[in-house]
């Protein structure tokens, strides 16, 4: 089960081709989870979501969330299926090119050697879609793991990862199957004819090779991935599938010269997804919109030059990079389904890239450690189309080419951090970031049964401007952690409801009975305050517990643009999550984890009008060592089945999340 990490970061010893973490980054709100930490998850984003302070869009994991669904965020400001937080694998972004989702199922948990969590906005490195923070995956580096288990409903999964010398070259290989009968999410007396199970076929695959060249590496890496999944509505489906290739150069800093790294990568992806609108009393669904594929690429280039120097008074490391990103593609489907067929044909999307440079630095002296950064970005949207037509004709019915658009940003972050004695720290940080909208936001519209989101091209960035203060103790047997926060964010992007069923809209056409139409907009501001609290305490030498608290009070500013949602709390942010666990050695071969997960209420729509009830889970794991690196393991997931709501129909329909589960496996690790 997830161990909170202690709030004095511990040294990462790096031996692959990157940069160690900067100096600077212990200055910041920073979360570090090593692979002890992540071995009892078998799902990168339930280990995240296990950290109150991490927002996945909806409250069901890659276990069956849609793609489309899976964006991430920090501090509860404003999830969404884009995702306000940008996640890297050892540098190269793994957000998908077109929407800004991430398919989780591309990093199994056991290819990781560990992750730093870092909230507030990234600024200095990390750049565009940084907005709430940055995670940052560290793929093992050596040794080796293999995780097979049954589950419930058709459940079997099977993941391995390793590493190995082959004379003087390190390769890194990782794969993982995959497959689920699901659970329908729409239970009891609501459910009909056209509710069927979130299935799940999973395939995922990594290869890395580590070259030494004269006092450099050298790391090519390539892998694949491919899901296939149901929607929960009969007829609905969602394969999504990619590949990714890297390239990487770098020169760990010395006492006698400096560090540097070059990167470049190149990410393919696609996505098919068919969407369908349901009938009264959920006794049929038929067919609405088959996005039957949306090709996309993202490649970029990135390069940081660091050096640290150590002297009598103290130490101090500055970096300098750049790094640019671009990403093209579009949706192609087929839609406005009529007497048996579909009739119309649409394609959509476009260009969009940022060319970025930064100036990052730190200083260490006596109980004062200081860092800050200065960033420039130039983003572009360009190329954008969206152009549908009868299929019966071929006539055109929409023929839209975009304006080209582009802007520059100036953003930074500064943070100091003192040592006040008997284990105790003050810390201090303020920031700004930006995000342009993805692709998919600015060109793709989208359909979840009967309720219709429009695209929009005009999206400006969104800007966030945040300061925190925390305060750590570190004890012999205990540490915590406690962070206030204040985060602003204007132009937010909001999915705003301008319209309700039955009814025939301009560019969206027909919304049915019980649908709502909305559009993606700049919708003002998001302002919230929040609080964290995490703690870890060791009662006894086989005895520890565990405990997290996130609280954020947001509020949405409309403005001119979407007057009807100032005052409301942003749609999915929970006014608070918190999580405890306890881990007992009960003797040298039993182990055993507890978890309990609470979550308040939030809403499912802008209006605040679907309101998802707060919920309490409980997890427990047992594991016994059979031999040396081999252990057998119990768990049984949301032990007394409770009914977390995940989503709301605008005709009141609640679609659950995972019912209880029980799982078995066995691990092998050297």
């Amino acid at each position: 089960m997830i161990q909170l990490p202690p709030p004095e970061l511990p040294e990462i010893v790096v031996t692959g081709a990157r940069l160690p973490p900067a100096a600077g980054e212990a200055a910041f709100s920073v979360s570090r989870l090593n692979e002890a930490d992540l071995r009892a998850e078998q799902r990168l984003d339930e280990a995240l979501a296990s950290v109150p302070a991490v927002s996945l869009f909806r409250r069901t994991s890659s276990l069956s969330a849609n793609p489309t669904t899976q964006g991430i965020s920090l501090r509860a400001i404003a999830p969404s299926g884009a995702g306000r937080t940008l996640v890297t694998l050892d540098g190269v972004p793994l957000n998908d090119p077109f929407g800004g989702w991430v398919i989780w199922s591309q990093v199994p948990t056991e290819s990781l050697s560990g992750l730093d969590i870092v909230r507030g906005s990234g600024a200095g490195p990390y750049g565009a879609g940084a907005l709430t923070g940055v995670i940052s995956l560290r793929e093992r580096d050596d040794g080796a793991v293999l995780d097979a288990s049954l589950a419930e409903r058709g459940g079997a999964r099977l993941a391995v990862s390793g590493a190995a010398a082959l004379g003087p070259v390190r390769i890194v290989a990782s794969g993982l199957y995959e497959t689920s009968d699901g659970y329908v999410p729409a239970r009891g007396a609501a459910a009909g004819a056209a509710d069927t199970p979130l299935d799940l076929g999973v395939r995922s695959a990594a290869l890395r090779a580590e070259i030494p060249v004269a006092a450099a590496v050298v790391s090519l890496r390539a892998s694949a991935f491919e899901e296939d999944r149901g929607s929960g509505l009969a007829g609905a489906r969602a394969t999504a599938s990619g590949n990714a290739l890297s390239a990487v150069v770098a020169l760990q800093p010395g006492v006698d010269r400096p560090g540097w790294r070059l990167q470049a990568w190149r990410r393919e992806s696609d996505l098919a997804n068919t969407s369908v609108a349901v009938a009264a009393g959920r006794a049929s669904a038929a067919p609405a919109n088959d996005q039957y594929e949306t090709p996309a690429t993202g490649w970029g280039l990135n390069a940081a030059l660091r050096r640290t120097t150590v002297s009598g008074i103290g130490r101090a490391e500055w970096e300098l990079g750049a790094d640019a990103r671009f990403s093209e593609g579009e949706t192609r489907e087929r839609f406005r389904y009529l007497a048996g067929a579909f009739t119309r044909d649409r394609t959509a999307g476009g260009e969009t890239s940022v060319v970025g440079a930064y100036a990052e630095g730190s200083s260490s002296i006596g109980p004062w450690l200081v860092a800050g950064g200065l960033r420039y970005d130039v983003w572009r949207n360009e190329n954008g189309h969206r152009r549908e037509r009868d299929l019966a004709t071929g006539a055109p019915t929409l023929d839209e080419v975009e304006p080209d658009r582009s802007g520059e940003v100036v953003s930074a972050r500064l943070a100091a951090r003192r040592t006040i004695g008997m284990g105790q720290a003050l810390r201090f940080a303020a920031y700004t970031g930006f995000r342009p909208a993805t692709l998919n936001e600015l060109h793709r519209p989208f359909r979840v049964g009967n309720d219709l989101t429009e695209a929009n091209a005009a999206l400006e960035p969104e800007r966030l401007t945040g300061i925190e203060a925390g305060w750590t103790w570190t004890g012999a047997r205990a540490s915590v952690t406690a962070t206030a926060f204040w985060t602003e964010v204007e132009d937010a992007i909001v999915n705003v409801t301008i319209g309700a069923g039955p009814g025939t809209f301009p560019r969206a056409g027909f919304v049915p009975a019980g649908g709502v139409l909305r559009q993606r907009m700049n919708a003002g501001t998001i302002e919230a305050t929040g609080l964290e609290l995490d703690g870890r305490f060791h009662l006894a030498d086989a005895v520890s517990i565990r405990a997290a608290l996130s609280a954020t009070d947001a509020e949405l500013d409309g403005g001119v643009r979407a007057p009807q949602l100032t005052g409301l709390r942003p749609a999915q942010a929970p006014v608070w999550g918190a999580a405890a666990g306890l881990d007992w050695r009960v003797t040298d071969r039993l182990t055993v984890a507890a978890d309990l997960r609470r979550e308040s209420r939030r809403f499912d729509d802008d209006l605040n009008s679907r309101v998802l009830e707060s919920f309490v889970t409980v997890g427990l794991r047992a594991d016994w060592t059979v031999a040396d690196g081999t252990t057998l393991w119990i768990a049984a997931d949301n032990l007394f089945d409770a009914g977390v709501e995940v989503s709301e129909t605008a005709t009141g329909v609640v679609g659950l999340g995972p019912p209880r589960s029980l799982s078995l496996g066995i691990r092998r690790s050297r």
